[in-house]
């Protein structure tokens, strides 16, 4: 684990330990996401569970492991692939070689196109025809395999070309609506007044928006900012957009707790999760058939809370990278360093103590609330050296 790792833990472990404290009734899974195999390292499931366990942040039933759930995504990719999306025309507003919207609206031609489908780019065609995002460096992918036609799919499909599959972002904006009639109506979390509705509001708009314990009201416009996402891998391997919405999904996830540059995602994973539901998947593990009564298990499982931490950045104010060995735990362990110390400054990080002084994650159950969190939403900066400076 690191640095990261253990910050984001803890406030997840506070966020659920302390509404237990208050009667609560939820629980902390653990989810090991080992599905990428040619990455995952031997043992480090166990590695993991015993850092926990020396930090004293305990989860509750036995791990669960995405390796083991794999018939699951198969079965999603399978529900997503039956779906269509409206297909737009070249009307006001849409660019008539890409289709994308690129003023107030385009036309929906009354045709659907499918809402999963093959992409044949490589990634280095995709870095030539795309342009990235301000701020972040994200690449919006360009839609080129959108727009080829059924034959051309089916051709290349069936000599073997190798391809992802990726889920197609609505873009449609009405010509009545206005970007600021947006923000008005959808600064809430999606409503389930009828799946079915749900997906096509969002098909209509082209936003998803949410509300962040940490960072407020989100918009995103999932054909600008985000474009079409692969969610299978073109080496066979589920990507992690589509494994962790089935997952939260099937675990009854209420609270997702995470980085803030996880926040586009966020917006991915809930027009994935509509379509899913408004396709009939929450079946029982036990019979993997799709679900008869979707509209109720969604009333049953409201859209979580999220909570997106600020980042943690290295002393020169760059984002702190995983491989920087002064924050890996198993480094720190092995210097003798005291698992309240690591609890005790990564506390202070999350502006939840103004001292880094070393305590116990059941000695900041009394004082944690994510408003707290959420009083300084800046990235924060680390100094490897406080941990390991002599304290007095």
């Amino acid at each position: 684990m690191h640095i990261g790792n253990v910050y984001a833990a803890l406030a997840a472990w506070l966020g659920v330990r302390s509404q237990q404290a208050l009667g609560g009734t939820g629980l902390l899974p653990l989810r090991i996401e080992d599905i990428d195999a040619p990455r995952v390292r031997k043992d480090a499931d166990r590695w993991i569970m015993d850092d926990l366990h020396w930090l004293g942040l305990d989860w509750d039933g036995e791990p669960v492991y995405q390796s083991q759930r794999l018939d699951r995504y198969e079965q999603a990719l399978d529900l997503l692939r039956s779906r269509t999306i409206p297909v737009i025309g070249t009307g006001p507003g849409t660019d008539s070689d890409t289709g994308t919207v690129s003023g107030v609206s385009g036309t929906v031609s009354g045709e659907a196109t499918p809402l999963v489908y093959p992409c044949f780019c490589s990634r280095a065609d995709i870095r030539a025809a795309s342009a990235p995002n301000e701020g972040d460096g994200f690449i919006v992918y360009p839609g080129t395999c959108r727009r080829l036609s059924p034959q051309e799919r089916a051709e290349r499909l069936a000599r073997g070309d190798r391809h992802s599959w990726r889920i197609a972002m609505p873009q449609h904006m009405p010509q009545n609506t206005t970007s600021g009639d947006l923000a008005a109506n959808t600064s809430q979390a999606l409503p389930h007044n009828g799946l079915q509705a749900v997906v096509a509001e969002i098909e209509r708009t082209g936003f998803v928006a949410f509300s962040d314990l940490i960072f407020g009201a989100q918009r995103f416009d999932l054909a600008r900012e985000l474009g079409d996402v692969v969610i299978r891998r073109s080496d066979g391997l589920f990507a992690y957009q589509l494994a962790v919405t089935v997952d939260d999904r099937l675990m009854g996830v209420t609270q997702i707790v995470r980085g803030r540059d996880l926040l586009r995602s966020t917006a991915v994973q809930l027009w994935i999760r509509e379509n899913l539901i408004a396709a009939g998947f929450d079946a029982a593990p036990s019979t993997h058939q799709p679900s008869a009564d979707a509209d109720s298990q969604a009333a049953a499982r409201p859209i979580p809370q999220f909570a997106h931490l600020p980042l943690i950045d290295d002393p020169t104010g760059r984002r702190l990278a995983k491989r920087d060995k002064a924050w890996d735990l198993g480094a720190m362990r092995e210097e003798g360093i005291a698992p309240q110390r690591i609890i005790g400054y990564c506390a202070w990080l999350l502006g939840l103590r103004p001292t880094a002084d070393p305590c116990s994650p059941d000695e900041l159950l009394p004082e944690f609330s994510w408003a707290r969190i959420a009083a300084d939403r800046t990235d924060r900066l680390s100094d490897p050296t406080a941990l390991t400076s002599p304290q007095h």
